[in-house]
């Protein structure tokens, strides 16, 4: 019969690449096609003739060994498997770069012809002779194996898995994938295929890594990334403030005298009335740095100085008025003025930055006026993360009884230390958030002296209190163990 088998080749049944091709439509459809020989030439008729007959006489001897009507088993479920390795042949073709996905990860949904009775996972009904998806430890109608989130039934040769539930792939991105919070795209994969971003600590605000080099602007008081098409203030030495920061600023020295008084009632309210009238004033950047480098006293936070308490006799240039802006949120005018600081005693005036939000001013002033009431009362030769933490630690206290004064919810043991929040009434959202991020950057400062020595007065005071602190670092120039 090898002769026969030579002429027949084409009709055989064993299905391999060459001869099987099936693929997903657009329109979700199997399309299958098998190749075929051609036909016969005339002048071997003759010995297809021949064979044809021989064949025919050799069917009927076989009839006597083989069972009438009996099922061919075997042959279907080779045919299965014939089937299954043509399309993981196929598949491997075209996803070879797309690994399979669990938790976000990429799956081949196999199409199989059923040989005996199966359950649908998705409908319950049995599976007949049509076709059948097996995935996910189960098996599936085509149609009923759907995408957890559009219930659209999976048609794709790939589909992503989410704890246990089956997506699209657009779909597990639109849900899944993070987006940039500044440009508001899918953030891209880095050269090892991972997802990389940077997020702020607080905020939580996603990012692509390269706007921190293509001149994204970021708030120079809460320190976030502005998105794409956000207005934003520039000021005149550079700095971004976003909108919402801006609607509290204090812009010029005038503007923060009530907040000053607000913050010498807190200090009153703790018995650490500040009785010398120590100038404030509210200064560009530049005038505070030209009056950082003419102090010889005093440490200094950088790699930016927001405030500074003055123990030499200078002539400083101090913000008269409010700046106007212009188009574009640019100020178009700043009117300044030379202030004359004199030496009465060891302090001379307390320098704050301006177009700061109220809350981190406050707190800045609060952090300032606790060195002034130091050197007013004779502490001496303390080490920088002694005298640095301290003031963290009343700057601390300051933001706290705001935050909970503009709640509403101020408790009866805190009337005695009156607070601008309870005068100017209930804070917005974003401003009681603001005031929690402020807290936030004391609290998680890593620098010695601001931050470690923070942390340490912060445990003396609440171990002891503040008082009994305070009197330990006078006698001792350290904290109380």
């Amino acid at each position: 019969m090898g002769w026969l088998r030579k002429f027949f080749k084409g009709s055989s049944y064993e299905i391999s690449e060459g001869q099987y091709h099936g693929k997903l439509g657009g329109d979700g459809a199997w399309n299958e096609s098998c190749s075929s020989q051609l036909p016969l030439s005339r002048h071997e008729g003759e010995d297809m003739d021949h064979a044809i007959a021989r064949s025919l006489w050799e069917e009927e001897q076989m009839k006597t060994k083989t069972t009438e009507n009996e099922p061919n088993v075997e042959e279907d479920e080779q045919l299965a498997r014939a089937l299954q390795e043509s399309l993981d042949i196929n598949s491997a073709q075209q996803n070879k770069d797309s690994p399979p996905r669990h938790n976000g990860r990429i799956y081949n949904p196999p199409f199989f012809f059923p040989t005996r009775s199966r359950i649908c996972a998705g409908c319950k009904k049995q599976i007949g002779n049509g076709r059948f998806l097996s995935c996910m430890d189960s098996v599936w109608h085509p149609e009923c194996f759907r995408c957890y989130a559009c219930d659209r039934p999976i048609t794709d040769y790939e589909f992503s898995m989410y704890e246990d539930h089956p997506y699209h792939k657009s779909c597990y991105r639109e849900l899944y994938h993070p987006k940039c919070d500044v440009c508001k795209q899918f953030i891209p994969t880095n050269k090892d295929g991972l997802i990389e971003y940077r997020a702020h600590p607080f905020w939580m605000q996603k990012y692509c890594p390269y706007h921190e080099d293509d001149g994204t602007p970021r708030c120079c008081s809460c320190e976030r990334m502005e998105a794409r098409d956000t207005k934003y203030l520039t000021l005149d030495d550079g700095r971004k403030l976003c909108l919402e920061c801006l609607d509290s600023a204090i812009m010029d020295t005038h503007e923060c005298q009530p907040l000053y008084l607000d913050i010498q009632e807190f200090y009153e309210g703790l018995n650490m009335k500040i009785v010398q009238q120590v100038p404030l004033l509210l200064v560009e950047r530049q005038a505070l740095n030209e009056a950082m480098e003419g102090e010889k006293k005093g440490h200094h936070h950088l790699p930016e100085t927001r405030g500074l308490c003055m123990s030499e006799e200078q002539i400083v240039s101090t913000i008269l008025r409010r700046p106007r802006f212009g188009p574009g949120y640019r100020i178009i005018e700043m009117i300044t003025e030379p202030y004359r600081l004199t030496r009465q005693s060891e302090v001379t005036a307390i320098l704050i930055l301006y177009g700061l939000p109220r809350l981190l001013t406050g707190s800045i002033l609060a952090h300032e006026m606790m060195h002034a009431w130091m050197r007013l009362k004779g502490y001496r030769g303390l080490s920088p993360d002694v005298e640095e933490g301290i003031c963290q630690v009343l700057a601390h206290m300051w933001l706290d009884s705001e935050i909970i004064a503009g709640s509403g919810n101020v408790p009866s043991s805190s009337s005695s230390s009156s607070t601008p929040s309870s005068k100017k009434g209930t804070r917005s959202q974003f401003e009681r958030k603001l005031g929690d991020f402020f807290k936030h950057q004391i609290e998680s400062d890593s620098s010695p002296a601001y931050g470690d020595g923070f942390r340490a007065g912060n445990e003396a005071v609440l171990k002891y209190g503040l008082r009994a602190t305070l009197d330990h670092i006078l006698l001792t120039a350290s904290f109380p163990l």
